[in-house]
């Protein structure tokens, strides 16, 4: 592969609310198994880049610990590697990332050390499969010094959050706008760019010499109408897990079979760190109806249209309707859950109820199950 890659994953977003507090974005579980970041990994992986980087800072420890072994996603080879780089005191520096170009730019080292002439950067909260090659085809046909690709979200969706883009009959993006009030398109940055290492090096210490430290702003934003800037369409499924909802509905969307069959029976496949449990467990009287159920579950009440993540025993006499329930979760004898996110080691007692009356509940609970 010409190029190498880089995984902005140090971030996390104020709309997670309490689910922020235990986990960087990147690390939010999707699927029943699986981890934000794979999706990204995986891409890398698939499209034979060998070499890859991933920025972390913000609640890194559950994020690095997934990410101790590179062999998840094959790039254990003699050339290449996953190198997982979080911010670090030196003689010059002493700040935390103050940005995602501040995140390359205190690592510019890396960048400077290697041969490949391109790099893809890619964020780490996207839910994808992406044929990078393709993407740095497109680029070198187009002549692009930067190649963005985008998303063009349906009308139900809010595409203000996201960069909003608008471009000419050629694909050259001519209007980049970060998060605006309003959308005047629903064409959206994906979070995924191509760019030659070289010219990344040089904007990187342009920008910071004039205190400059975020990457789209400073870079995509500025330079729009100075450097050859074009989006390359994606038209397969993509999500962003950066808010409450946006999480809940990713998870729903497994449920549905046409977006199972995409992500896990077509090639290429998406890969995981694997944990070694047990497959999972319904006891007699268990009933479970179009739901995702990991390895290491124990069920013996009703689940339906649910996503039950790894090491969750579910009482007797239990409802659980369109709800999450993430790792190692103690869900205790007639207990009702509907409508909820609830948050991974929770215990919920016997007998209670949770439901979300005005949208998605999350979840958190006290109670102490692991004591010294």
């Amino acid at each position: 592969m010409r190029a190498l890659g880089v995984i902005l994953a140090g971030g996390t977003s104020t709309k997670m609310g309490e689910l922020a507090t235990r986990r960087a974005t990147a690390a939010m579980p999707v699927a029943g198994g699986y981890r934000a970041i794979d999706f990204a990994l995986s891409s890398m992986s698939n499209s034979h880049v060998n070499k890859v980087a991933v920025f972390t800072q913000f609640n890194a420890r559950s994020l690095n610990e997934h990410l101790n072994s590179s062999k998840w996603w094959d790039f254990g080879r003699k050339q290449g590697g996953l190198f997982v780089m979080n911010p670090t005191i030196t003689t010059q520096n002493s700040n935390w990332y103050r940005g995602t170009s501040d995140a390359m730019m205190q690592n510019i080292g890396f960048l400077k050390k290697s041969h490949e002439p391109y790099v893809i950067i890619a964020s780490g909260d996207g839910i994808y499969k992406l044929d990078y090659n393709k993407v740095l085809e497109y680029h070198i046909e187009k002549k692009a010094d930067i190649t963005i690709v985008t998303k063009d979200l349906p009308n139900w969706e809010d595409a203000s959050r996201f960069g909003v883009v608008k471009t000419d009959d050629d694909g050259r993006i001519v209007s980049f706008e970060e998060k605006p009030v309003v959308a005047q398109t629903n064409l959206i940055s994906t979070g995924i760019y191509v760019i030659r290492r070289r010219l990344l090096i040089q904007l990187l210490e342009e920008t910071t010499s004039e205190g400059r430290y975020d990457f789209v702003q400073d870079i995509l934003v500025r330079y729009r109408s100075v450097k050859r800037i074009y989006s390359y369409p994606m038209a397969t499924y993509w999500s962003n897990v950066g808010t409450v909802d946006a999480y809940y509905q990713t998870n729903m969307d497994f449920l549905k079979k046409d977006v199972r069959d995409y992500f896990f029976k077509e090639y290429p496949n998406v890969y995981s760190k694997a944990d070694d449990l047990p497959p999972a467990k319904f006891n007699h009287g268990a009933k479970v109806e179009n739901s995702l159920v990991a390895t290491g579950c124990i069920v013996n009440g009703e689940v339906y249209n649910s996503v039950l993540f790894k090491k969750v025993y579910v009482g007797n006499n239990c409802i659980i309707r369109n709800s999450i329930i993430m790792d190692d979760v103690y869900i205790g004898d007639n207990t009702w859950i509907e409508n909820c996110i609830i948050e991974s080691r929770d215990t919920l007692r016997s007998n209670s109820a949770y439901r979300g009356e005005n949208g998605i509940r999350v979840v958190l609970e006290k109670n102490e199950r692991y004591v010294l």
